[in-house]
């Protein structure tokens, strides 16, 4: 048995005990907690190994030696149908994990000796149960990533209704011989978590986690010394503007680091005038500054179809593509590189090249905010500036960005017309108390529906 694994399920099962031991349950079932995981995790397994219909000796020895279950691939269809392990599987969390949840978003155990932190340990175990599966497996594939992902994803989304997926705060000791701008280090796991912690976003947080289990995977297969397919990690994002295209980048370069892919795990981000200039020969060099500065890290690309849109005589938006293409293969090893944009424009994009579409085969697409995902990104920014809507506020809020995203205009800008919209509102509240003679921390940090209306974007 894997050792990680067996201190991961010992301490999982211990957990099971300890909220049992504290009255958290208010149903009998009919094992223990402890047994009823065991279960899970075997129900877990088997929805990932058969999303192929496949189920050999590979399957069955991992199961064997990490669950202890003697499973045939007989007995695996007939659990499958049984629990109805089909993909609408990884759409609901399992009963164990929702004792969990409840047990540490309703603080039923106090002084909890695991710091309320069961359900996310838990969370975690499941991702690296998969991904042990899968690295281990070498007939293991997308389709098996993908229903991994979409499980990990369910998981940290049930965390984040209850506030339980912020990431763990993370402290420096005070040494005089550390650098000013040293950063803590965090962990793969905390940084998914902040990661699958945005507000919305699904398909792009199920496309994210794939290829975070991907190379995991493929990390792990390379550390036990195993076969291991090539993976290209340069990427394509497409969507409108606000959708978090660059927030997403920059938590991947972080994520990246953490799992030991980039050295550094930076972000450089640049648009064509940041790459290409006005003579003959700068734009080479030009590049080939901002891709040094980017070694180690990732180099983002914002708007990457200005580059060769326009084709024109004395245009040198094509030496830049020409530069960046050798040197993302002459650092392919050390460098990851992101473009970016409008959809239709990065299609044209890639086509503008033979040798572009070849170094991207991973497209990631940033869908618009719905006007309940506005909202809460509103109610967000409030509180991490301080502010909180009034009632009222939050009704006239609702219709403005229902209106807003049911008619969109060329200006329509997802999170960016949140932003601006609660800059207008705090810039209209300071307008309203100024001069007002007793002010308190209430009026303060309230925002009242009178300071919204009228917000144009």
């Amino acid at each position: 048995m894997d050792k990680e694994l067996k201190e991961r399920f010992d301490k999982c099962f211990e957990m099971c005990d300890y909220i049992e031991a504290n009255g958290v349950l208010k149903e009998k079932l009919n094992t223990s907690l402890r047994e009823n995981l065991k279960k899970e995790f075997l129900n877990f397994m088997i929805y990932i190994a058969l999303v192929d219909d496949k189920f050999g000796d590979k399957e069955q020895r991992f199961i064997k030696e990490q669950l202890g279950f003697e499973i045939t691939y007989t007995l695996a269809a007939a659990i499958k149908t049984r629990n109805k392990l089909t993909e609408n599987y990884g759409n609901e969390m399992p009963l164990t994990f929702k004792y969990f949840v409840l047990s540490n978003a309703g603080r039923k155990i106090k002084a909890d000796i695991y710091d309320n932190k069961e359900a996310k340990y838990l969370a975690q175990t499941y991702r690296k149960l998969g991904q042990s599966y899968i690295a281990g497996n070498d007939e293991a594939g997308q389709e098996e990533i993908d229903a991994l992902s979409r499980y990990c994803v369910m998981l940290d989304d049930n965390l984040k209704q209850f506030a339980l997926l912020r990431p763990d705060a993370k402290t420096v000791p005070i040494d005089k011989d550390i650098e000013e701008d040293a950063a803590p280090e965090i962990n793969a796991d905390e940084l998914i978590a902040e990661l699958n912690s945005l507000t919305g976003l699904k398909a792009v947080k199920e496309d994210v986690n794939a290829l975070i289990n991907l190379i995991k995977v493929q990390k792990m297969r390379e550390e036990m010394g195993m076969k291991q397919s090539s993976v290209n990690k340069h990427l394509v994002f497409m969507g409108n503007p606000g959708t978090g295209k660059t927030t997403v980048a920059r938590m991947l370069s972080k994520i990246y680091k953490a799992i030991g892919i980039l050295e550094r795990g930076h972000l450089v981000e640049v648009d064509r005038s940041g790459l290409v200039c006005g003579y003959i020969g700068q734009t080479a060099t030009k590049v080939q500054d901002v891709v040094e500065s980017a070694l180690g890290g990732v180099l983002f690309i914002d708007e990457a179809y200005t580059l060769t849109n326009n084709k024109g005589e004395g245009d040198f938006g094509q030496e830049a593509v020409d530069t960046l293409l050798k040197a993302m293969e002459d650092h392919r090893d050390d460098l990851i590189v992101i473009v970016a944009g409008y959809t239709n424009l990065m299609e044209e994009f890639l086509e503008s090249n033979p040798g572009l579409r070849s170094r991207f085969n991973k497209f990631i697409m940033f869908e618009d905010y719905t006007a309940e995902e506005e909202i809460e990104i509103l109610k967000s920014m409030c509180k991490n500036q301080d502010y909180v809507l009034s009632d009222d506020a939050k009704e006239e809020a609702t219709r403005f960005f229902n209106d807003r995203c049911e008619n969109k205009t060329d200006s329509f800008a997802n999170a960016r017309d949140v932003r601006n919209y609660l800059e207008k509102a705090i810039s209209n509240q300071a307008t309203r108390i100024v001069g007002l003679e007793n002010v308190n921390k209430d009026i303060l940090s309230v925002i009242e529906k009178v300071d919204l209306e009228g917000i144009c974007l």
